[in-house]
């Protein structure tokens, strides 16, 4: 079944009260704004205001606040908001070191897209190595952290907010599974259903770095890295005096593995999509997805005429079960896109909501998009904004991938 809805609103809390009323079954909680908001205003105005200078050395502080030196910009990275090729040119002006560290978190960013484009499924990505699991209970539960002011943090941050900075992104992965020995792909469940750059190709990778696939060890996270990257915190915690991570959890060098054959070098590369827009026919509509939801997603910006239709999955979003934040992050996204465009918002299955239409769209390079392109009529698909176009390279490591 499928049905369109009303035009969503765009500020935060005609949007929580829309995602409640329309999407509300689908949410793992009751669905509250987070304080980085959706919509291309937002995006623009965080990357304006973001001043590279000093992000080396600060990008993984944690705690107090006022240290952390992360962009924030993840959340419109990851939706097209702002482009990678975008972001990279904004800082160019600024001091070297920084900008090449900057810069190197971007090509992480696009080296995971490459991987999961070449390697990606619905349940995960190719792996070369796969911890054992001793705790086979899936998520870190509240007696996992209990008293624990470093992870207590994160949980609150997590679902408070849907943002993290990569330094406690890593601190819970390690605890999770390294420390606890539960399975990772529950951990990145977890994540992926509350923050709101949650990816499944950067998500995954990182999780699987953590855990030590494709390297020789894991990371280990213990109170070091607490009182380096959140000077004070420790101070307020109850286990202060009997620290549970006080030492190096105990590790194992990891089994060396087979390589997959597909993460080697191989000849082309299909997974880029066109380099031109492949035009077939004359499309009746722009759809949108939410790898690209930006003002200037090619499809969008090469048909201002058109209407534009956004699908919200819901079988989908019923297996997810995501946090009411990405939800109405999405919803604030298109309620402002709705006040310069014709919009058509739909709840319900892409492939048959979409079935009679004549499309426009932005390739997308994730599993999901490959399985839909498939079974619709679209007459205009427009190129992917790589920052580097796949060609065929090894993406066995980040390393071999950015040579």
């Amino acid at each position: 079944m499928t049905q369109q809805l009303p035009t969503p609103p765009a500020d935060a809390a005609g949007a929580e009260a829309w995602v409640s009323e329309h999407l509300g079954h689908l949410c793992s909680d009751v669905p509250t704004a987070s304080n980085l908001r959706g919509g291309q205003v937002a995006a623009d105005s965080a990357l304006a205001a973001f001043d590279v200078a000093g992000y080396a050395k600060a990008r993984n502080e944690v705690f107090p606040t006022g240290r952390q030196g992360a962009s924030r910009l993840s959340p419109y990275i990851r939706h097209g908001l702002l482009p990678l090729p975008h972001v990279w040119d904004a800082v160019a002006d600024g001091p070297s070191y920084d900008v090449k560290k900057f810069r190197d978190e971007l090509l992480w960013q696009e080296y995971s897209r490459h991987l999961y484009a070449r390697a990606g499924t619905a349940s995960g990505m190719s792996l070369r190595y796969e911890p054992p699991v001793t705790d086979p209970i899936g998520e870190i539960r509240p007696s996992d952290i209990e008293d624990m002011a470093c992870l207590q943090l994160v949980a609150d941050q997590l679902t408070s907010d849907g943002w993290l900075v990569n330094q406690t992104r890593m601190w819970w992965s390690s605890h999770h599974s390294v420390r606890l020995g539960k399975p990772w792909p529950a951990g990145e469940d977890q994540f992926f259903r509350h923050l709101l750059d949650g990816s499944r190709a950067a998500n995954r990778l990182g999780w699987q770095w953590t855990v030590g696939a494709g390297k020789a060890e894991s990371y280990g996270f213990s109170r070091f890295q607490v009182e380096k990257r959140a000077p004070g915190l420790c101070a307020e915690c109850p286990s202060r005096a009997s620290c549970p991570i006080e030492n190096w959890p105990e590790t194992t060098p990891n089994p060396a593995v087979d390589v997959p054959i597909a993460l080697g070098r191989i000849e082309g590369d299909a997974t880029g999509g066109p380099s031109e827009t492949d035009t077939r026919g004359q499309p009746d509509i722009v759809w949108l997805t939410a790898e690209s939801l930006g003002n200037d997603d090619p499809a969008l910006r090469a048909h201002p005429s058109l209407p534009v239709a956004f699908v919200f999955d819901e079988p989908l979003l019923g297996r997810l079960q995501l946090s009411g934040k990405r939800l109405i992050f999405f919803t604030e996204t298109l309620g402002e896109l709705a006040e310069h465009r014709d919009l058509r918002v739909h709840l319900g299955a892409p492939a048959r909501t979409l079935a009679d239409h004549r499309l426009a769209v932005t390739y997308a390079p994730v599993p999901g998009f490959q399985r839909l392109r498939s079974t619709l009529h679209i007459e205009a698909l427009h190129p992917w904004p790589w920052l580097r176009r796949p060609t065929g390279t090894s993406v066995k490591s980040f390393s071999a991938w950015r040579r």
